[in-house]
């Protein structure tokens, strides 16, 4: 069940008439007040640096779901070489939520930066894409997934610092025009482009985890050998994969749960 004092984003799709692209946009400022609860919740400590490259992720997938069709969940990985850094985050439209989180440590080593791109819909198998791309950015790196996974173009753009902006090719797009924006040309483009309203979505900071739906990570670790897992504690910690929380696992209510699965 989400969360009934999460902060709403909106974000809204508009069609350029003439133009066949898509346009989606939101201000991100309700989304990052809870991401940064969130951390502080969990004790995140990020850097400076790697806290903008995961809040630009977090809205660049944002748009992207907001583009795409609701049934569709995403997860896009970053690794970066250099810095060594895996970032990670995940979405749905049905419900309304993203996450994400940081690994600074033990991130494995590809000797080039890699997106990583995976597709989820009911009754279909999962959709992975892998591209290369350069160190310019989070924008830029997903500009360059659209360009190589999607066959198609796409450009991020800052409204304000907290407001952002995709246009995204549809078919028959002019691709010239969409190529060429700038962001003058943004801040003029209801002015400059005839818009047509499409929908309206809504998103919240939420991972969607809990300590019961950690238990089957616990259950495979050391071939599902209790003592080993817990090694003579009674309570341990669990960090979710996706957004990192951390939950305190009691042994006890893991063996019921184990009884039961």
């Amino acid at each position: 069940m989400s969360d009934p004092n999460a902060s709403i984003v909106e974000v809204r799709t508009y069609f350029v008439r003439g133009r066949n692209a898509l346009v989606a946009r939101a201000d991100f400022s309700p989304l990052y007040i809870d991401y940064y609860l969130h951390r502080a919740d969990h004790d995140q400590v990020y850097e400076d640096e790697h806290d903008a490259m995961l809040k630009e992720a977090l809205a660049a997938l944002t748009l992207h779901l907001a583009s795409r069709p609701q049934e569709e969940s995403f997860g896009w990985t970053f690794n970066f070489h250099e810095p060594r850094l895996n970032l990670f985050v995940t979405g749905s439209s049905r419900p309304g939520r993203v996450a994400g989180r940081l690994f600074t440590e033990d991130v494995r080593e590809f000797e080039k930066n890699l997106l990583i791109s995976q597709m989820t819909r009911p009754q279909h198998p999962p959709v992975q894409s892998l591209i290369e791309f350069t160190n310019d950015g989070i924008y830029p790196a997903v500009e360059q997934y659209y360009a190589q996974s999607e066959q198609r173009l796409a450009r991020y753009f800052n409204y304000e610092e907290e407001d952002i902006v995709m246009v995204s090719a549809q078919p028959d797009c002019d691709d010239a025009w969409l190529a060429a924006l700038t962001g003058n040309d943004i801040m003029e483009l209801d002015q400059r482009e005839q818009l047509s309203l499409l929908e309206q979505r809504t998103y919240i900071w939420e991972c969607g985890c809990s300590v019961d739906r950690l238990y089957p990570i616990l259950g495979k670790l050391a071939g599902g050998d209790i003592d080993e897992v817990f090694g003579g504690e009674e309570i341990i910690t669990l960090t979710c994969p996706r957004c990192g929380a951390r939950y305190r696992a009691a042994r006890e209510q893991f063996e019921a749960w184990k009884e039961r699965a």
